[in-house]
């Protein structure tokens, strides 16, 4: 009852402020929070004319909601001429009087550089914390690369035609498993709020947890840290399927990808660095030296930026199909460094928490998702709980 009292005061709070709309900024960085965000990637060819409405689940609350949209990896500009941002009812239906344009330096039409992002002006009106918001967007010349999130784990939607504006479900017959154009979404949360981000692979992803029900990782540590008066609220996911640390692959590595998917975004605290599974199964050579200097690169950018790095050890995976002997001796190896040679700020031990007491280099079956390597909604939740809430409060000065 609370929360749909809370969302009603929200839509009349938008409903109210649409006859007095603020200023047009400029699309500079923001100021504010990170409240959600997925990592860019090729996701297929844009196709012109097409619309999507894309629902994605926020993490910190505040007000002046600006999203930016991505064309990283375009080969040419992407014009967006309707962009629009509401609240879900169900499906790809809205709540009545949520549904709001979103301009762009006081324009409705934005062209996206081919490479590039842009921010939206902020929207009046107040976002609350674990909202479904929906962002509609359409492109008259869509083509080429288009750029977004392949593994979204939630139902969006698609169309042809210009149907952004309507807050009807009734066009949106194209279901899509993908974000597309979409890579951020900001709020002005209260003074002193933080972020943290989720720098991961397919395990932060999500893959093998529940879709549509945001139960990834970083989905149960933003509702542990909303329950809590910590300071860092906002939980960007930038975990990317068969993503490695060291070298591209499925989407650019995690050095190759910092800066935009990490750095550039706004009001982050902390980095959380979870990776380095898919560099040693890949059997490339790469040796627990080169996956720690990978990591120490990594921190040594964030802390340069201001930011703190907690890094997390590298989970169990025997069972799944590239796992040998060799490679648990890598991952092994990996793991005591992290656990000893200090080169992050802080440590979560994930690998303690999801391994088997009878074969530490096997999941825990009751956490094991059933491929050996990415845990299930059980396996996702232990891994939040296991999170020191009190280190993604660390500052650490550039």
């Amino acid at each position: 009852m609370r929360a749909a009292l809370a969302l009603a005061a929200v839509l009349l709070t938008v409903v109210a402020c649409q006859s007095a709309p603020a200023p047009a900024e400029a699309t500079a960085e923001p100021s504010g929070v990170v409240t959600w965000a997925a990592s860019a990637d090729r996701v297929g060819d844009g196709v012109a004319g097409r619309s999507y409405r894309l629902v994605v689940h926020t993490s910190v609350g505040g007000t002046g909601v600006r999203v930016r949209l991505s064309n990283a990896f375009g080969d040419r500009p992407l014009t967006l001429d309707s962009v629009y941002a509401g609240i879900q009812k169900q499906g790809a239906e809205l709540r009545p009087g949520s549904n709001r344009r979103l301009a762009f330096g006081g324009a409705r039409t934005v062209t996206v550089p081919a490479g590039g992002t842009v921010w939206s002006d902020p929207l009046p009106g107040r976002l609350p914390a674990a909202a479904n918001l929906v962002v509609s967007l359409h492109s008259p010349d869509a083509g080429g690369p288009a750029s977004g999130h392949w593994m979204a784990l939630q139902s969006s939607y698609a169309t042809q035609g210009d149907h952004t504006a309507e807050e009807s479900g009734a066009a949106w017959t194209i279901p899509t498993g993908s974000w597309f154009y979409l890579d951020a979404v900001s709020v002005r949360a209260p003074a002193g709020t933080g972020a943290v981000v989720a720098l991961g692979d397919s395990i932060t992803d999500g893959w093998q947890s529940t879709a549509d029900l945001n139960r990834r990782w970083p989905d149960y540590l933003a509702r542990r840290l909303k329950r809590t008066d910590a300071a860092v609220k906002g939980v960007a996911n930038e975990g990317i399927a068969g993503n490695k640390v060291l070298t591209d692959g499925p989407g650019q590595s995690a050095l190759n990808r910092l800066e935009r998917d990490v750095l550039s975004q706004p009001g982050v605290r902390t980095v959380f660095l979870f990776q380095g599974v898919n560099d040693i199964k890949a059997h490339a050579g790469v040796t627990a030296e080169d996956l720690i200097d990978g990591y120490r690169e990594i921190v040594e950018r964030a802390h340069a930026a201001g930011k703190c790095v907690v890094g997390a050890t590298v989970g169990p995976f025997k069972g799944w199909h590239e796992w040998d002997p060799a490679g648990e001796a890598v991952r092994q190896e990996v793991n005591a460094a992290i656990r000893t040679t200090g080169v992050f700020d802080a440590v979560t031990d994930f690998d303690r928490v999801l391994r088997s007491p009878y074969d530490p280099a096997r999941m825990l079956p009751a956490l094991d998702g059933g491929d050996h390597i990415h845990p299930n909604d059980k396996g996702m939740q232990a891994m939040a709980d296991a999170v020191d809430l009190t280190a993604l409060e660390c500052d650490t000065a550039p």
